[in-house]
């Protein structure tokens, strides 16, 4: 047995298909319906000329036509749920023997901040329904709080996550830090796990999700937001960020390749709050890459670089702000699947 036979899978791997949870009236989308659909429907029809699209709703007769049609592509289950945030109340994926395994920890609401009654129930609940292949295993960890977008990996025993989250009020007290560490080590097989103990977004209801300000593109090379302008109140604390990756090293102790993306001009939301839009909360698939984009400035740059990060896929944009007014973009929202899972 070959230690790459035991590892947590990273998002560039082939995929199997993405999960999506569709938003109706009963979720914080209602007054924003109208806006956020569309959004959803893009996202959707380019899931599905690449993979399958696994889509939870609670009522599929609401669903636009084309996802209503009978598909080998397209699996619709209805089910009850409190939001649409796949990323976090999805299960993560690590490979056993060379075998999937679907890993299905506690969500909370983010700290006990939102209810997720339902949410929590989402990997068990598709599980029983037969959504993944019969080899798949579902391991719960129902004592231990974790969201996807709390977690960036490299897929070679690196994880990269933020304090300012994993040690956060409301998720695993009194678990201290090398409790904490120990346990991921072991549920995700890894090697070293990189904390950061700077850097935040504004209006970021998360307490900190990694997938909004650093994300890895490959094994070696990590992209992050960066703070262009000295006026801005994120850029004493993005700066601290840059140093520590600039100093980190990976589970080889090798330094990293950052590549730095703007952080795009404001959005604000009706009352004038600032939202946290960030162009890192991209979505790999199979021959593409969707990437959040908000009608300002640094869209094209933004653009520019995810093309030589990613120079064997396609760069989609995707027009964010309906998102990330919900105060999270593409990657919150979707959890994918990689090869021998749907």
């Amino acid at each position: 047995m070959t230690e790459k036979n035991i590892y947590f899978s990273p998002e560039w791997e082939h995929q199997s298909g993405v999960l999506l949870i569709w938003p109706d009236k009963n979720t914080d989308w209602c007054s924003d319906l109208l806006e956020v659909l569309p959004v959803y429907e893009q996202i959707a029809k380019e899931i599905l000329l690449r993979e399958k699209l696994l889509l939870i709703c609670r009522d599929r007769k609401e669903l636009p036509l084309f996802l209503q049609k009978k598909s080998n592509e397209l699996c619709v289950i209805e089910m009850d749920f409190n939001d649409t945030w796949a990323r976090d109340s999805g299960p993560l994926t690590v490979f056993e023997n060379g075998f999937p395994v679907l890993l299905n920890f506690r969500f909370n609401g983010w700290g006990m901040k939102y209810a997720a009654c339902y949410d929590n129930q989402i990997s068990t609940e598709l599980f029983k329904k037969n959504v993944f292949l019969k080899d798949v295993e579902l391991k719960n960890y129902s004592n231990f709080v974790l969201e996807g977008g709390s977690v960036e990996n490299n897929g070679e025993g690196c994880l990269i996550t933020t304090d300012s989250c994993l040690l956060s009020k409301n998720r695993n007290e009194p678990k201290n830090k090398k409790e904490i560490e120990t346990f991921l080590k072991k549920a995700l097989y890894l090697k070293k796990i990189i904390w950061l103990h700077n850097g935040y977004l504004a209006g970021d209801d998360t307490d900190g999700h990694i997938d909004m300000m650093v994300r890895f593109c490959n094994k070696t090379t990590i992209a992050y937001v960066k703070c262009y302008r000295r006026d801005d109140e994120h850029f004493l604390s993005l700066e601290k960020m840059e140093k520590e990756l600039l100093n980190a090293l990976d589970q080889d102790g090798n330094p990293f390749n950052i590549i730095p993306i703007p952080l795009p001009d404001p959005v604000f939301d009706k009352d004038r709050c600032r939202l946290p839009a960030s162009y890192l909360n991209f979505l790999i698939l199979n021959d593409a890459v969707l990437v959040p984009v908000y009608n300002v400035s640094q869209d094209k740059t933004a653009l520019d670089i995810m093309e030589k990060l990613f120079p064997e896929r396609q760069i989609i944009p995707v027009y964010s702000v309906p998102l990330i007014r919900q105060h999270g973009a593409i990657h919150c929202i979707s959890m994918q699947f990689p090869e021998g899972v749907l």
